[in-house]
């Protein structure tokens, strides 16, 4: 039981990072490699607040997920909007953004290193004991857990019950007939990278309180957004949920049971049988 406590408590800032790089993805179009130094640089956000202005990091989001949102739209408006435009066809398209967005990797990553340097980095918040069926855990972990659930159903309030959210979703279905009903594609995409940025960013605010994090960490998260993508189907919010919750429970399992070197082999192992038996994803649907 506390291995499965465990694991469903991390699956909640996966779930936010993998809900960033499925509204990227599954809405603008963009397979955005450098999600994973956004979280990192939410990380440090988070730390600089709390160390430097004592900010409380939760109450830090406010800052962080705002900020993401705005260099995100940026990065989407003068970088990968000119792809989007010139691109004949997605196949185009997503090879465009990839080689775009892993070079943005490298520079994002860069600016760090310069900054922060290349040694880990940690601070005590809510470092203390919580009892869930009678097993403790720490009180960060759990807060972090909660206000990753509330921001995750905030977004699916969001999506599910707005016009604008209905448009979003309309646009990730398919851009061309979205266009046809009036619907501004081109913002509404702009607006899903962006948001999808400062989702990712909540999490980095949130993974902060808990996780000891270096400068050079997010190719690790990418990739483990990419996968938790892929496992619940692209673009499919409810199946990046789920996904999440299994990697989370599966990561804390064999960390525990054999050995916690072992974790992204069992993430590749999941990753592999999910192309093997369910390339379409958890909840997605082979194509006709």
């Amino acid at each position: 039981m506390e291995i499965v406590v465990t694991g469903v408590l991390l699956s909640g800032t996966y779930a936010l990072i993998a809900l960033g790089l499925t509204l990227q993805y599954g809405v603008a179009r963009i397979m955005n490699l450098a999600t994973g130094e956004t979280l990192v640089a939410a990380c440090f956000g988070a730390f600089w607040f709390f160390s430097v202005l004592h900010i409380n990091p939760i109450a830090s989001l406010g800052f962080v997920a705002p900020a993401a949102f705005v260099i995100n739209w940026f990065v989407y408006a003068l970088l990968l909007r000119p792809l989007v435009t010139r691109a004949s066809n997605r196949g185009q398209l997503e090879v465009d953004s990839i080689l775009a967005t892993f070079g943005l990797m490298f520079l994002f990553q860069g600016l760090m290193l310069l900054g922060f340097g290349g040694e880990y980095f940690s601070y005590a918040f809510l470092a203390e004991p919580f009892d869930i069926f009678g097993s403790p855990f720490g009180l960060n972990r759990v807060v972090a857990f909660l206000a990753a659930v509330i921001i995750a159903g905030a977004l699916y309030l969001f999506l599910y019950h707005t016009r604008y959210g209905t448009a979003v979703r309309a646009v990730a279905v398919d851009p061309v007939s979205a266009g046809l009903v009036a619907i501004d594609v081109a913002r509404a995409s702009a607006f899903a990278f962006a948001l999808g940025g400062a989702l990712t960013a909540a999490a980095g605010g949130l993974l902060s309180t808990f996780y000891t994090f270096n400068a050079s960490m997010g190719v690790v998260f990418t990739m483990k957004a990419l996968i938790i993508v892929i496992m619940g189907g692209v673009g499919d919010v409810r199946g990046a949920v789920l996904a999440a919750l299994i990697l989370g429970v599966a990561e804390t399992t064999v960390a525990s049971l054999i050995d916690p070197g072992l974790t992204l082999a069992a993430t590749y192992f999941l990753f592999v049988l999910t192309l093997l038996f369910r390339p379409q994803g958890i909840f997605g649907r082979k194509q006709a």
